[in-house]
């Protein structure tokens, strides 16, 4: 199975940067083009289609589990109710009830995973409810001990635990004990991947967390979540600009694929930034030491040959401990997205991104202290 998860992460990874290459030249196009030129919205379909591909992605990623990208401390109440007013508008056939803990236990999460789990969840309930049904969502404070739980690798202490009940089919005992392998699925065969629950088991497991289900045929079915709990208070967040941030900073973009190099190069400088490019992290080091001093914001690719976005990060901090830098990957190996972000490295962004989402996350990376 770990080679497996293995394999499904590079596929992940290539296949985000193809799509890199497809929505970086849809938007490149649609900056010039007018809302009324007939292939106006024929591009806009190009962008909708990548995001369906990178969704497939990110099931590939959950399943692999490859890591955290955006740990950050979460009250899981707010973002169950924002996720339940979302899924709520698109399926009308489905009731939502929310039951909430008021002092909800904080837990450290990357945001989208649990976003992505809660809505491969919330499909797998609506398509056991072909004429439509109930969805039951509840949240609690717990406390697992040594007893609890002895079979699983979770330690004792305190977490916070999601419950999902539907009013669907349910499922046998069979059904059951299959339910989280990857590629099983009791859907025809256009209807789904059999990746969404495998996907929601590796991010909770990654997650140092644990799921279970319980379900009878006709009566429906329940999933469990526990996610440990933290120490740590949440933050407020601003709400990011739905505007095409603009900037005169130099910027060094690094990265092995020419794909993303010449689409990441053609962005920037769309955006007004002055741009340098390296092709791997060894010259990106070695501009850097020449350039240093015009030289605002470095980004870099993860995952390259000969030296990968970690080493490339830790050797341009030598040179000026009070580098910004920006990491991207459509992948993150074994957590070390979360290591480099703890380590300093000022925020990462996912392929594929449009232009929009890039000139957020440089100013958001340039604002910082």
């Amino acid at each position: 199975m770990e080679s497996i998860g293995t394999l499904a992460g590079g596929i992940a990874h290539d296949f985000n940067n193809l799509l890199m290459g497809i929505q970086g030249n849809a938007s490149l196009i649609l900056l010039g083009l007018d809302v009324g030129h007939p292939y106006y919205e024929k591009l806009k379909s190009i962008e909708e289609y990548v995001k369906s591909g990178a969704d497939l992605t990110r099931q590939l990623l959950g399943f692999a589990r490859g890591g955290k990208y955006e740990v950050k401390s979460t009250n899981l109440n707010n973002l169950i109710m924002n996720h339940n007013r979302m899924f709520g508008r698109t399926k009308k056939e489905v009731t939502i009830h929310g039951k909430y803990e008021k002092d909800l236990w904080t837990v450290d999460v990357d945001q989208g995973q649990i976003e992505q789990v809660l809505m491969n969840l919330y499909v797998n309930a609506w398509q056991a409810m072909p004429r439509g049904g109930d969805i039951h969502v509840q949240t609690e404070n717990i406390i697992l001990d040594e007893n609890l739980f002895k079979t699983s690798k979770l330690t004792p202490g305190k977490y916070a635990k999601i419950t999902v009940t539907d009013t669907g089919e349910g499922m046998d005992k069979d059904t059951q004990e299959k339910i989280f392998d990857p590629f099983f699925t009791t859907k025809e065969m256009a209807r789904g991947t059999g990746l969404g629950l495998a996907s929601v088991y590796g991010i909770i497991m990654n997650h140092g967390g644990l799921i279970d289900v319980y379900s009878e045929k006709g009566e429906g079915s329940t999933f469990n979540i526990y996610l440990p709990a933290s120490e740590k208070t949440v933050k407020g967040e601003k709400k990011p600009s739905q505007e095409l941030l603009k900037g005169k900073e130099t910027v060094l973009l690094v990265d092995d694929e020419d794909m993303i190099i010449d689409v990441g190069g053609q962005f920037l400088e769309s955006m007004g930034y002055k741009v340098l490019t390296g092709t791997g992290g060894k010259e990106a080091v070695e501009i850097y030491k020449e350039k240093s001093d015009e030289i605002d914001l470095v980004i870099v690719d993860m995952v390259m040959p000969d030296m990968g976005g970690g080493e490339t990060y830790d050797r341009i901090k030598k040179i000026n401990p009070n580098v910004k830098v920006l990491l991207s990957s459509g992948y993150s190996i074994n957590g070390h997205a979360t290591e480099i972000l703890e380590r300093g490295c000022n925020g990462f962004i996912q392929k594929p991104f449009n232009m929009k989402q890039l000139s957020q996350k440089i100013k958001e990376v340039l604002d910082t202290k």
